[in-house]
């Protein structure tokens, strides 16, 4: 393990304790129409016309599901350049939309979408629908994890060195695709070692499994946090703040976190972080 640990925290906030779904939140904005009263966040939606083509369990309890959505407009894929940034999707202008995360990495040969969603009342529409179903997406959203400015460059006197990821729940899509961009420089060539703290309730909620090795053999420990273990679990338990303060945090100035997750899973790493000595520069946030 290199002698200095360098990590950058990532922010995206999910609005439940049980992290449903990737949800971030910029600024609201009010927009008004006779007889209507539309609120969100961030821009306006743009929506164009895409298709579910894969839809299957993302693990074994079957509480999520990953998704395929391949984009009609091959140029609104290309929008997306920074792992971290999401999409609205709904069925049609009657349907509520989500607020989703990407969970691939940025392809701009590539007009597909993939997404982690944590099946919840009222989004039956989207968990439950077959392959070939039509669905709206809207533009990309969102600034995404400044890896470049707050990674890469020389902003702080302490080169990146190692870097450590947290994930709750269906936080784990935006974490995904960081790691699966390559922009992390885990490999040989960038010399960076990684660990990832990822949170499920159970064993058989953790999704992603068939993607372990591959990370590890990347350069990225996993870590699998259970907060509900069964008797024969020989993991971590408890939650993966927890697993962090207990590991601790190797050379405060060059530490760091890439994260996302519930509010108070956020706001306690960024506690342990910070009163470690950890810079606040390096506190990033994706919205």
């Amino acid at each position: 393990m290199a002698s200095a640990w360098t990590l950058i925290l990532l922010f995206c906030l999910s609005t439940s304790r049980d992290g449903a779904s990737a949800f971030f939140f910029p600024k609201p904005h009010v927009r008004v129409q006779p007889n209507v009263l539309f609120m969100g966040w961030g821009p306006d939606p743009i929506w164009s016309s895409a298709k579910l083509t894969v839809n299957e369990a993302a693990c074994k309890s079957e509480a999520s599901v990953c998704l395929e959505v391949e984009l009609e407009n091959e140029e609104s894929s290309k929008e997306y350049k920074v792992p971290g940034q999401y999409v609205q999707l709904r069925l049609d202008e009657d349907t509520k939309p989500l607020f989703l995360a990407i969970s691939s990495p940025p392809n701009e040969e590539s007009n597909v979408f993939e997404f982690l969603v944590k099946k919840t009342e009222g989004n039956e529409w989207l968990t439950s629908a077959s392959s070939g179903s039509a669905v709206e997406i809207s533009q990309v959203l969102g600034d995404g994890f400044p890896i470049d400015e707050n990674l890469d460059s020389l902003k702080y006197d302490f080169p990146t060195q190692n870097i450590i990821l947290l994930a709750a729940g269906s936080g784990i899509a935006p974490i995904k695709a960081a790691m699966d961009s390559g922009l992390l420089k885990t490999d040989e060539k960038g010399g960076r070692t990684a660990r990832l703290y990822y949170g499920e309730r159970t064993p058989d909620d953790l999704c992603f499994v068939e993607e372990f090795v591959k990370w590890e053999a990347a350069g990225f420990e996993v870590v699998p946090v259970i907060s509900q273990p069964p008797d024969e679990w020989k993991g971590r338990s408890g939650y993966v703040q927890n697993a962090l303060e207990e590991d601790g945090v190797p050379i405060p100035r060059n530490s760091g976190a890439l994260l996302c997750g519930m509010k108070e899973m956020a706001e306690s790493v960024k506690d342990i972080l910070t009163k470690a000595g950890t810079f606040e520069g390096r506190v990033l946030t994706n919205f």
